[in-house]
């Protein structure tokens, strides 16, 4: 007890309720979590963008509605007619849209569309938006053509090819144009045009997911990496689900007590893991080196379980959570 009051009253241990008050991130470097072909797709979108006459930014609605938006892609925005679609809607905490949907205004996105891409929901409404803004706004040298050529942008994994697809059911009655996939970088250089929508004329271009070369801080780098739009090798799975059993545990959001049975809420990842990986049979064979020879044991595997309470919060079985 005397060593919870001490980490208390430094800000970092558990706080009245016995859960921690702050994140120890560790002197952790994000500088590592950008790789090196985010910056060449950056570069081939900048040229892509010449030929565009409105763009559509994808973003992650459910669970980081505002944050890790790439300023880069922003600057792009000033230029030509913008939307935005804040994707995976079914996963995230209702209580927040009005909240979002101000701040979001007061960035200077009058035109948004939450959508769930999954299931088809509200994306009819993209393409009539779309072609408004763009019957409405300047096409410079594309003045005279009838069609529209739209570039699709965000960062990894917010569900940019899922629109597309959505798009192509609802318009065109067609399949899959372009992979899906749960983690980022499925896309990796921009691709050819693919047609959405007959009347109008619309053609989409999907882009590879850009994130900001420097991200703002460490917990902004950590709710990019919970979402899947950073690698979780690259952040460490571990550290992840730690990150993540804090932020539950703060939003007072105890899906997982349910989920995995537990009695209470734990504030400690490793007793959380632990019991994931009883309760789920996260285990694995291990070669022991021992005084009379080799012995194979079987012991718990920590990684299996973290990654399996990563994968429970993405898929929106720990509850409906938003980290912003």
């Amino acid at each position: 007890m005397r060593v919870w009051a001490a980490l208390r009253a430094a800000g970092t241990g558990p706080g009245p309720g016995g859960f921690r008050e702050r994140f120890d991130f560790g002197g952790r470097d994000v500088a590592s979590w950008f790789p090196r072909h985010m910056a060449k797709g950056l570069r081939q979108m900048r040229l892509a963008l010449r030929r565009a006459d409105c763009l559509v930014e994808v973003h992650d609605r459910s669970h980081i509605p505002l944050s890790g938006r790439n300023p880069a892609l922003q600057e792009a925005l000033g230029i030509r007619p913008h939307v935005l679609v804040m994707n995976k809607m079914d996963l995230a905490d209702p209580r927040r849209q009005p909240a979002v949907l101000e701040q979001l205004r007061q960035q200077g996105c009058s035109h948004v569309v939450f959508t769930d891409c999954q299931r088809d929901v509200n994306v009819k409404k993209v393409v009539p938006m779309v072609a408004s803004l763009v019957a409405e706004g300047p096409r410079y040298h594309r003045a005279e053509s009838s069609e529209h050529n739209i570039l699709v942008i965000g960062v990894p994994n917010v569900g940019k090819s899922s629109l597309i697809n959505s798009l192509r059911r609802l318009h065109l009655k067609k399949g899959k144009a372009t992979a899906v996939g749960g983690e980022p970088g499925v896309t990796k250089a921009v691709l050819s045009r693919i047609q959405v929508c007959e009347k109008p004329l619309m053609y989409l271009v999907d882009t590879p997911g850009v994130l900001p070369p420097r991200l703002g801080d460490v917990e902004m780098g950590m709710k990019l990496a919970l979402c899947g739009a950073i690698r979780d090798h690259l952040v460490g799975e571990d550290v992840m689900a730690d990150y993540l059993l804090y932020t539950l545990n703060k939003q007072q959001q105890f899906g997982y007590v349910q989920r995995y049975r537990l009695g209470q809420p734990c504030d400690h990842i490793e007793a959380l893991l632990k019991h994931v990986a009883l309760t789920q049979g996260r285990t694995q064979r291990v070669k022991v080196l021992t005084g009379t020879g080799n012995v194979n044991m079987t012991m718990l595997n920590y990684p299996a379980a973290a990654y399996e309470f990563l994968r429970d919060f993405r898929a929106g079985r720990l509850g409906r959570v938003t980290l912003d």
